[in-house]
């Protein structure tokens, strides 16, 4: 008996710690948006943002992009082959990265790229007590440090899913058309007329607005509220990728239901 109720003890101080934490974070990300007013005093901030995690990301992305679309090429044209269907290979290749692949893949790596180094600078940023020393010169930490971090990403992340797709639309057009003899007019123009701008781009632009909000600000609260330890630091650099791939696998099922359930 002694032994049943030590194990509901210590699950209720789990759950206990674990609603704790997120009341931290909500409050963290409430302070964050109420933030902006210093993105507009200080454009600076933003752009600075914008350069280490949207540009510095752009490589991994557009090379991840491209070889999806080629790995995509691949298998639709040979699948679309069985029913004499490859005339339809723009249109798979573009429907898949638009609605799915190119705001999921894009967060994921996102998450493991530029979400990794968020937690990682911040985390250390406590450690050394650099955001003590802003507090005691009258600097809210807050509103300089996290609140440009936060924005910077939700504007990289929709530019960055938008290359993923371009690039991945890209290398299935070099399979399906350099490589396995797909016509070229034929490639585009399906895609063009079968492509909607607001059932597909539209609706793949919310998903990576969205991913971009939840990874940023999983990143940024894991960073503020570790412990200020390397072993601290490592333990939160982990829990940054792990829930922001959790969050963005089942936020892409809701929001893929409430946009194509009807």
């Amino acid at each position: 008996m002694r032994v049943i109720m030590d194990y509901f003890v210590n699950l209720g101080r789990k759950v206990i710690a674990a609603l704790e934490k997120t009341g931290r974070g909500h409050m963290l990300f409430v302070k964050m948006v109420a933030g902006f007013d210093e993105i507009l005093r200080r454009p600076s901030l933003l752009i600075r943002q914008l350069f280490y995690i949207g540009v510095l990301s752009v490589l991994l992305i557009s090379l991840s992009g491209f070889f999806v679309g080629m790995v995509l090429g691949l298998q639709g044209f040979y699948t679309l082959s069985q029913f004499g269907a490859e005339a339809s290979l723009g249109v798979m290749v573009a429907a898949s990265l638009v609605r799915e692949l190119g705001p999921v893949v894009t967060a994921l790596l996102f998450a493991g790229r530029a979400g990794s180094a968020l937690t990682a600078e911040i985390g250390l940023m406590k450690a050394t007590e650099q955001l003590s020393g802003l507090e005691m010169m009258a600097v809210n930490p807050v509103r300089r440090v996290l609140t440009p971090r936060m924005f910077g990403g939700i504007v990289s992340m929709p530019l960055l899913a938008a290359m993923f797709s371009m690039f991945g639309v890209l290398g299935g057009w070099f399979v399906g058309v350099g490589l396995l003899g797909v016509d070229d007019g034929t490639y585009w123009s399906q895609m063009q007329g079968k492509i909607d701008l607001h059932e597909d781009i539209y609706n793949g632009v919310i998903k990576s607005v969205v991913f971009g909000v939840v990874c940023t600000w999983i990143a940024l609260f894991e960073g503020f509220d570790s412990t200020p330890t390397s072993e601290g630091l490592s333990r939160a650099t982990t829990r940054t990728v792990v829930h922001s791939a959790f969050a963005i696998l089942g936020l892409d099922f809701i929001l893929t239901a409430m946009m194509f359930g009807e």
